[in-house]
Order: C-alpha cells, then structure tokens, then sequence
C-alpha cells in the first residue's frame, strides 16, 4: 500500500506522545475555560462521547474536564443550547459533535429515512406525525407527552413510549435536533427552527466524508491507521484508504511502521513525525473509560501496552478492574485503574479498588506515582462534588 515509499519507524513510546499532543493531553489547559473551550475542544477531538453511567459524573463532561481544568456543565449547555457550537448525533455512539460539521452527517440522517424498516420498523406513520405535530408548536421532552399506551420493548434499550421511538426516528433522520439536555432528559426542537437556517446546509459527497473522517482522525490521533479512522465503520474504509493512497502519492502523509503493529499499517502528516519530541507530559489524567484515548481497547493496548477492560456488564465474580474502572495516566504511561463512586448523599468519593498496571506495577515506581494520582484524584472528587 505504502507504493514503494520508505516506511518512517515509530517506536511505541515516540508514537504514544504524538498521539498525546493530538489529543491534547500533553497541556495542562490547552483550550482555556468557558463555553468556548467547549466549543474549541469538541471540535479539535471531532466527537466527545455521550453515556448514561453515572456512579461518577458522566462520561461527556468528565472528557471535557479532563481537558479543560476549569470546566463547569454549564459551559456545555451554553455551547450546546445557546451558543448552538456544539449538537448531538451518532459517530461510532451518541455524542457531542462540532455544528460546523453539521453537513457531513446529513448522508447518515438520509440512509436512516431510507432504511426506516432496519432502524425504526416499529415507528408508526401515526406516532410519528403525532410528535411532529406537538413539536411544531414548541420544544418538548418525552415526559411532556403522557397519553401514550405503552408497548413491548423490542430489545432491552428499546422504549415502551411510542412517541419516544418517534422522537428518536426524527431525530436520527435529521427532523430533528436535540436542543437541551437536562441530565439525560432531552428536549427535541425542529432542526431547521434550533439552528435558525433559512434552509439547511447542503450535504457532503461520499468523497468529502471520507476526506472529513481522515482530517478529523490526523487532527485528533496524530498517527492513525484505517481502524483507528473508521473505528466501527468498516463501510467507510474503502472510500478512507483512496484518499490516504493520494495524500501518500502527493507526500502529504508518510507511511509509518510502528513498533508492535506487524502487518497493520498507520501514517501520519510529516511535521507530526518532526515535532515528536524527546520530553515526557509532566501531568497526571484520570480518564474515562470513554474517553478518545482509552475508547479504542485495541489501540490503546497497541501503543501502551495497556489494553482497558470495561467491566460494567462483567459479572462482579469476574472482574479484573471492576465496576467502572478508570484508567490513570500518568505522564506518558497509562500506571493504574482506579474504581471510584460518586456517594453524592454523603459527597465523598468512595475509591473501590486501585490496580497498577505498566509501570504501576513495578513496585520501586509506586510511592511516588501515589502521591501524584493522590493528589489529581482530590481534584478529581472535588469536580464531582463542587461542579
């Protein structure tokens, strides 16, 4: 694939700061504060992931913490609600997506209305233009519509409302937006009312969405590969690897070989090779088990040799980490998981199990790396509690 252009080599340890420096992790406060940070943040990422579990704060605002030291929620409902920066669809799950990227998901919104049997066959022509009905007369959440006769769910995440798999079906198809989130209670609006367009943007070619995909990953990984592009979206890769073979024929990108990879390959924009540098972050993260770093098991484990183990679903008896894990970073080194609840009746944060991995796990390292973790995991509580 490389057509006969020298493979650059990589180490693990060289390629894990480059993917530090994209992801920005590498920075104390590498965006600043406010809504603007938000706004600056998810759009440097491309996505910040949006997840139910809360036994600590939620996994969209605990990202954008960890990247913004002086984060508030209230900066994402600004940027969200207001500031409209920021809207919500589907990447590989629900999330925070740049509005200026808006145009690249509008092909996805239309394969939803012309797959409707595959997405949402259990949506009614009835419920749905009952939702739109109410909704053209204002935003509304589902605990605003209460006269549905409730149904049997079709899987365990499906709903019994109705009208919520309406909601749904108009919002995946780009009807509509969700204009406020209030814990995970989601007020919907008409899309074309939230954004205030006269008419929307026009959508994006199939060769612009694979251009989009390859741009957001180089901007966010640093070194990527096809997997780490289309991270489950193994329909995109054909369209990916195209525009990668041009990038590499034009010199915009460089083939790498990466120490550990075998046979998988991964290139990167010549100036990320440059500026690698030799120095080490000086900083501690406690991160997401949902966060960009942490979310693709495999490459994680490629480039740290720390592979993440989510074990929410695990049964108690075969847990390794436990429940909701967190994996602790530590300059450039992943050197722990901490299992950690929020007891908000009583604030405190209640540390469940510690467990050293890498590094961590030699014992002549720890002393010195618990006080560190220490003294982030006091910060860390005060931003469950304080937030």
């Amino acid at each position: 694939m490389s057509g006969g252009k020298k493979l650059h080599p990589l180490s693990q340890r060289e390629a894990r700061r480059i993917w530090l420096r994209a992801q920005r992790l590498d920075t104390a406060a590498p965006f600043g504060a406010g809504a603007q940070a938000v706004a600056d943040a998810v759009a440097h990422l491309g996505y910040v992931q949006i997840d139910t579990i809360n036994v600590i704060e939620r996994c969209h605002h605990h990202i954008l913490w960890t990247r913004i030291p002086e984060y508030r929620r209230v900066d994402l409902h600004q940027a969200q609600s207001v500031d409209k920066s920021v809207f919500e669809y589907w990447t590989h799950a629900l999330s925070y997506v740049p509005s200026r990227d808006l145009r690249f998901f509008i092909p996805l919104m239309r394969l939803h209305k012309r797959e409707r049997e595959r997405w949402f066959e259990q949506v009614t022509p009835q419920d749905l233009r009952k939702v739109m009905r109410l909704i053209r007369q204002g935003p509304l959440t589902i605990r605003d519509i209460d006269d549905d006769v409730l149904v049997e769910k079709e899987h365990l995440w499906a709903s019994r409302k109705p009208s919520k798999r309406a909601l749904q079906f108009a919002f995946y198809t780009g009807a509509l937006a969700i204009s406020e989130r209030n814990g995970m209670l989601k007020t919907y609006e008409l899309i074309g009312r939230h954004f205030g367009w006269d008419k929307p943007p026009k959508a994006a070619s199939a060769t612009e969405v694979a251009a989009y995909l390859l741009d957001r990953a180089l901007r966010s990984q640093g070194l990527v590969s096809l997997d780490s592009i289309c991270h489950l979206d193994a329909p995109s890769k054909p369209g990916v690897r195209r525009i990668i073979e041009a990038c590499v024929r034009r010199g915009e990108l460089v083939p790498v070989m990466l120490e550990g990879a075998g046979k998988q390959e991964h290139w990167a924009r010549p100036e990320f090779l440059e500026e690698k540098g030799e120095g080490a972050p000086e900083l501690v993260h406690i991160l997401s088990p949902f966060d960009p770093l942490i979310i693709q098991r495999k490459r994680t484990g490629l480039f740290f040799g720390y592979e993440h183990r989510f074990e929410a679903y695990v049964p108690k008896h075969k847990r390794q980490f436990g429940y909701f894990a967190l994996p602790v970073l530590v300059d450039d080194d992943i050197v722990a998981a901490i299992d950690v609840k929020t007891d908000r009746q009583n604030r405190k944060l209640l540390l469940q199990q510690w467990s050293w991995v890498g590094v961590g796990a030699k014992r002549g390292a720890r002393n010195t790396l618990k006080v560190r973790i220490e003294e982030e995991l006091d910060r860390f509580e005060r931003f469950q509690l304080d937030n």
